[in-house]
């Protein structure tokens, strides 16, 4: 029954886009596409910004609706949303989106539209997409055929170009597609690092003169969360260290994380994990692609991963951790915070920390190397001149 509605749901979607695609092109029009987010997501904002600054005359259309769950409220507004879509897709130049966006994969498309996929992610820690087909944690094959997943792509906006193999998989599709720019956040994370920082600690003044460390995990599905180690582990530490350190937890949109009443550690719900960054003396993450986004400032980076098979197993890994970053991934939380303690030491040149262990700093230093793109700091014009040049000349 399920195949038979999907079925229907792509006739009766492109019998509509039929007609929609009777409207005339607008060569100067841009659809963006969001189910990140139900507003303005920050990489969005900053490509049409960069638009409206290069051609004044582009017409941009924003459409957000970030589809939590399949309850009937929330299924009737995507819906809507989507018929919007159809609509200025049909009368647009290019498309650009940040995930599975299915009237994009689904539909038949005017010739002279060019779809771009700037996906939400700076890489391809861990597997995704096709390369998750059949586990836990991914979609059924048959689910994936059936919604054309990912399909119908011209360009998909890419990171370093050791993570080409493993977009190539995630979005079953050819090289030749990808675009190894970066997206706009890396520019925002370097021009607004010190801003940021400032805002951050004047809005938490008891940050002042402490050790801040920022825990950011991915998001998990079908596996049990055990992370409140890692702030018990940090509870030991500032009993030892006379509360030297601070713990931001941020977690994913999908998965929020209540940090509670603990002390030392905050949640900063007024700052995103991004510009939490700036702030932060230390990461603590997993297989959350804001490692790549913490290599952009340098920011010493530690890897929580209690569940390093388990996750392996339900999700998969596109790089092993203990090997690309040695010294710097634990299973266990409390030998991590004493690692980062003893790093912490050295760096702050206490007389204590003669016999600490400094962060492997060319550990860090070849990750930066291997996994960023080139150009930092260039991404938003680099975009901003495909969609200009699509919109121009044609795919």
């Amino acid at each position: 029954m399920k195949k038979i509605a999907i079925y229907i749901l792509r006739l009766g979607l492109n019998i509509i886009y039929f007609f929609l695609k009777l409207f005339p092109v607008k060569q100067n029009k841009v659809v963006f596409l969001s189910r990140q987010s139900d507003s303005l997501t920050l990489d969005f904002s900053m490509v049409q910004e960069e638009l409206k600054r290069q051609q004044p005359y582009v017409e941009i259309v924003t459409l957000c609706n970030r589809l939590e769950g399949e309850k009937s409220g929330g299924l009737m507004r995507f819906a809507a949303t989507t018929l919007k879509s159809m609509y200025h897709m049909a009368t647009s130049s290019a498309c650009v989106l940040d995930a599975y966006w299915p009237a994009v994969s689904l539909l038949h498309h005017k010739k002279s539209l060019t779809v771009i996929q700037m996906w939400h992610a700076l890489g391809k820690i861990k597997q995704s997409g096709y390369q998750t087909l059949g586990r836990e944690s991914g979609r059924s094959a048959e689910m994936a055929r059936l919604m054309k997943m990912h399909e119908n792509y011209d360009y998909i906006i890419a990171g370093g170009k050791a993570w080409n193999p493993f977009y190539c998989q995630s979005f079953h599709t050819t090289e030749d597609k990808l675009v190894n720019c970066g997206l706009p956040r890396i520019d925002h994370l370097l021009e607004t690092a010190e801003d940021n920082r400032r805002a951050v600690l004047d809005a938490y003044p008891q940050f002042s003169g402490k050790t801040v460390i920022l825990y950011a995990p991915t998001f998990r599905k079908n596996i049990e969360l055990h992370w409140e180690e890692l702030t018990d582990a940090v509870a030991e530490a500032n009993r030892r260290e006379k509360d030297q350190y601070v713990l931001i937890v941020k977690g994913h949109p999908n998965q929020k994380l209540e940090a509670g009443d603990r002390p030392g550690v905050f949640d900063c719900p007024d700052f995103t994990a991004v510009d939490l960054l700036a702030a932060c003396d230390y990461l603590i993450t997993d297989y959350s692609a804001i490692a790549i986004e913490g290599a952009v400032l340098s920011r010493p980076t530690w890897y929580f991963v209690y569940d390093y098979e388990e996750y392996r197993e339900k999700n998969g890994m596109n790089i092993d951790l203990f090997e690309v970053m040695p010294g710097c991934v634990f299973r266990d939380g409390h030998a991590l915070m004493q690692r980062l303690v003893s790093a912490d030491r050295a760096a702050r040149n206490d007389e204590i920390s003669r016999d600490a262990m400094p962060y492997p700093r060319k550990v860090l230093d070849a990750y930066r190397k291997a996994y960023l793109p080139e150009h930092l700091g260039t991404s938003t014009r680099q975009v901003a001149d495909l969609i200009l040049r699509c919109m121009m000349d044609g795919k």
